[in-house]
């Protein structure tokens, strides 16, 4: 099982749990984290989920073995947004990472340790809040190897960060460790090494105890209106014709060795 669901009181726990590959996300996976917050936001015993991963790492983002070597194809290929979408909340739809383009009327919350890179910072960018432990690291890794940012990362890093800060992580796809994340707004929370579920535990926790109501209207009411956030992932999306063109070779570059770790000169 690549994705863990635990329940504790009120709140869900989701965990991407594939250490071998650094929690980055293949299509199996991704159809897990879809499920598991259409389960959460279902749920009404359920007020606020936490998105961490196992072993140290949050998410290096979409698996670029599958990638290179074709397997993830029909699952891109499966991903077209649908005529007539214009309801993130009302007509759920996955992205290529899983969740992205759901719009939950529920808290979620980022427990980061590690790596929050490419689709991780992605996914980490789609929770509302980001708890980030010191030597964890995000960026837009994907830059190295032609990979277009296709699980909002366009739309939600200006929102968070400004588009000045966006522009430069999304062009140049740098490393931002965890002092520099928070001092940009995209980390809410800092914590020691270690810490980060823990710490977004007991944030969680504080939200559980307000009035769900009124948490919830001024949640949404904070956010971009559903259908102009479907107009933003539908441009993002026509992206996603650059992966036949570049985007696969860049993959196989990296599943042949190159560019490990976050290394962006032997790319």
């Amino acid at each position: 099982m690549s994705v863990i669901i635990e329940r504790n009181a009120a709140v869900t726990t989701i965990t991407i749990d594939r250490t071998q590959a650094r929690n980055a996300v293949n299509p199996e996976t991704a159809q897990a984290l879809y499920q598991a917050f259409l389960a959460f936001e279902a749920d009404d015993s359920q007020l606020v989920a936490i998105l961490t991963g196992a072993g140290g790492f949050f998410c290096a983002g979409f698996d670029l073995k599958a990638a290179g070597s074709g397997a993830a194809d029909d699952w891109i290929r499966s991903l077209d947004i649908p005529q007539g979408w214009t309801d993130p909340m009302t007509q759920p739809c996955p992205g290529p990472m899983g969740p992205t383009r759901l719009m939950l009327s529920k808290p979620v919350i980022a427990a980061i340790e590690g790596p929050a890179v490419a689709g991780g910072m992605e996914l980490a960018a789609w929770c509302d809040m980001r708890v980030m432990a010191r030597g964890a690291v995000t960026g837009v890794f994907c830059r190295r190897w032609g990979v277009p940012l296709l699980d909002g990362g366009t739309v939600r890093l200006p929102a968070i960060l400004g588009q000045g800060r966006a522009n430069d992580l999304i062009l140049t796809g740098r490393p931002v460790q965890t002092d520099e994340a928070q001092a940009i707004g995209f980390a809410n929370y800092t914590c020691p090494q270690g810490a980060a579920l823990e710490t977004a535990m007991g944030l969680a926790q504080d939200l559980v105890r307000f009035p769900q109501g009124c948490l919830r209207a001024d949640h949404l009411s904070a956010r971009p209106a559903p259908v102009d956030l479907a107009q933003a992932l539908r441009r993002e999306w026509a992206s996603a014709a650059v992966f036949e063109e570049e985007s696969r070779e860049g993959a196989a570059r990296f599943a042949g060795g190159k560019g490990r770790s976050g290394d962006f000169a032997d790319i």
